[in-house]
């Protein structure tokens, strides 16, 4: 078994990820007899699961809470992971017998593919909920789309710093609200995405109008329909559920961990996303 290319989702929790079943279908179609788990990590316990890696490792997903405890442990990171402080995605490696770790944030683009399958190619005014690690990547996915003004709605203001300043670093006009101002009548949008956790309830609603224009894309998936979904429905609102983005993210992840770069497609790519989007 230590022949086996090993890789592993890491989180706390970790048993709703759907991580394993996307990677394991990539793999078999492509081929490879390698090994993809979860592991519950929590907090404070990355440093000492990566120093008791084997030489068999290749590569690690990271979710919450992990995509800024692991920034400190690696020896680089890509443009976007950088931009961000978030990365989600390490690849193990070796430069003259020492191990390598390098870090990548496969989130923006792709949340960018999983927008761009919901028909959101392009957006003026996009609303963010939350302001942690996703919520970093979506403010680089608005950017992308050519946002021009992102409204960061928060429980408390001041967590937004961070998330503003990189607003303004990306050329956008960014402005905060709190989660229970989000009814005002006025409000417009053309996206918004929600980075809370699943099983959020929110007080107050977004006004009809709004939920019955603007796409909301929720990038939690369990349990589903989130509230904040459900809210959407109730108004003939168009929702999309996180299933995209982890279904998009993972397969530049696949990328990496087989060729070392996030840029170059896969052998027969396309039925490589096909078995993978059956296995959601």
């Amino acid at each position: 078994m230590n022949n086996v290319p090993r890789l592993a989702v890491l989180g706390s929790p970790i048993g709703h990820s759907q991580s394993p079943a996307l990677h394991r279908a990539a793999y078999r179609e492509l081929g490879l007899d390698w090994q993809y788990d979860a592991a519950d990590v929590g907090e404070g316990a990355l440093a000492a699961f990566l120093t008791g890696l084997g030489a068999e490792w290749r590569g690690l997903s990271l979710t919450m809470p992990l995509k800024r405890e692991v920034l400190p442990l690696l020896d680089d990171v890509d443009r976007i992971a950088q931009l961000t402080n978030a990365v989600n995605t390490v690849l193990i490696g070796a430069n003259h017998g020492r191990r390598t770790l390098s870090g990548f944030n496969t989130d923006v683009p792709g949340l960018v593919r999983a927008l761009g399958e919901n028909g959101v190619a392009y957006a003026t005014h996009v609303t963010i909920l939350g302001a942690g690690a996703t919520a970093a990547s979506a403010m680089a996915a608005a950017a992308e789309l050519g946002a021009e003004t992102v409204d960061v709605v928060v429980r408390t203001p001041a967590k937004a710093t961070t998330l503003v300043e990189l607003g303004h670093l990306l050329g956008l006009v960014v402005t905060v609200s709190t989660l229970r101002s989000i009814d005002a009548p006025g409000r417009t949008s053309d996206l918004v995405i929600s980075t809370l956790p699943g099983g959020t309830v929110l007080d107050v609603q977004f006004p009809s109008t709004l939920r019955a224009s603007a796409l909301l894309f929720d990038v939690a998936y369990s349990p589903w329909p989130s509230a904040l979904a459900e809210s959407w429905a109730n108004a003939d609102g168009t929702v999309a559920s996180g299933l995209g983005l982890l279904l998009h993210q993972a397969l530049i992840q696949v990328r990496i961990f087989v060729a070392g770069d996030p840029f170059a497609p896969l052998p027969r790519e396309e039925a490589v996303l096909s078995a993978m989007r059956a296995a959601l």
